[in-house]
């Protein structure tokens, strides 16, 4: 399960999304988010979909590799999904069995919650799979340089978001260091039922966060050493400057959000 997390992730290879500015990714992803909430039937998922696919097939990351990530939230996935059902109230009963009733418009809005996670979750990864750490800090610092007119800490916001992100392989790689090396004195993470293997991974919490604190202070060691004191007076050693195929994706962007809003009003005229 350690190694299906792709969340922070960086999958180094050329193509069209991994060169576009970190500002249009990020503009690009909180639009797909805001139109994941906006949509609210098939037609608008299926323009979602095909937005999503379009993308993935644009950033030549494997389709597989973007999916595996969702292994990790299966039983969340699940456990939403029976709750919804199971306590959303409906005029249109399916099954009764006591107190439990599940109804049509709990399955719908099941169905709905489940998909709009996994479009989002994959959506998301889209972002940061093609965007660098560091590319995603400076992108944050420059989208949001606005706010320091009113003195927040962009600069610091942004790098602790970057660190962050770095940190979540690192984790992940001594996470699967220290299950082998427990694996090899006899310890079982595999067999039983889903609360004995989560029994099991409590051994793991402690020497993980042992390891992390100790990441975390060897690196505010080395910035105190290096004399860092925030992003007053830094330079860039590559500046980030928009280029033609970086307003062709903003055009794109637009065009799509007024397409799900267009589709989600003909379907509110003439479907409801």
């Amino acid at each position: 399960m350690i190694r299906d997390i792709t969340i922070g992730q960086y999958y180094q290879v050329d193509s069209v999304i991994h060169r576009l500015d970190p500002r249009v990714k990020l503009l690009g992803t909180l639009i797909y988010v805001i139109s994941l909430f906006i949509v609210n039937s098939p037609i608008g998922y299926g323009l979602a979909l095909l937005f999503l696919v379009s993308c993935i097939a644009l950033s030549n990351v494997p389709a597989k590799y973007m999916l595996k990530g969702l292994k990790s939230i299966v039983f969340i996935l699940v456990f939403s999904a029976m709750f919804i059902v199971l306590f959303t109230s409906g005029e249109h009963i399916i099954f009764r069995f006591g107190i439990i009733k599940i109804s049509r418009e709990g399955i719908v809005n099941a169905i709905e919650m489940v998909v709009r996670l996994i479009l989002l979750l994959v959506g998301s990864s889209v972002m940061t799979l093609t965007t660098t750490p560091t590319d995603l800090a400076d992108g944050l610092e420059k989208a949001f340089g606005f706010l320091k007119v009113i003195k927040v800490p962009v600069h610091e916001m942004s790098m602790m978001i970057s660190i962050a992100f770095r940190f979540i392989p690192i984790l992940l790689e001594e996470t699967d260091k220290i299950m082998k090396a427990q694996i090899a004195r006899g310890a079982d993470f595999e067999s039983g039922g889903l609360i004995k293997k989560a029994k099991s991974l409590i051994p793991l919490l402690v020497p993980l966060l042992i390891s992390a604190i100790k990441r975390a202070l060897d690196l505010a060691t080395a910035m105190e050493a290096r004399c860092y004191n925030g992003g007053d007076g830094r330079t860039k050693m590559k500046p980030l400057k928009y280029k033609k195929i970086d307003f062709v994706a903003y055009g794109m962007q637009v065009f799509y959000l007024a397409i799900i809003i267009v589709a989600n009003i003909v379907v509110n005229i003439f479907f409801r």
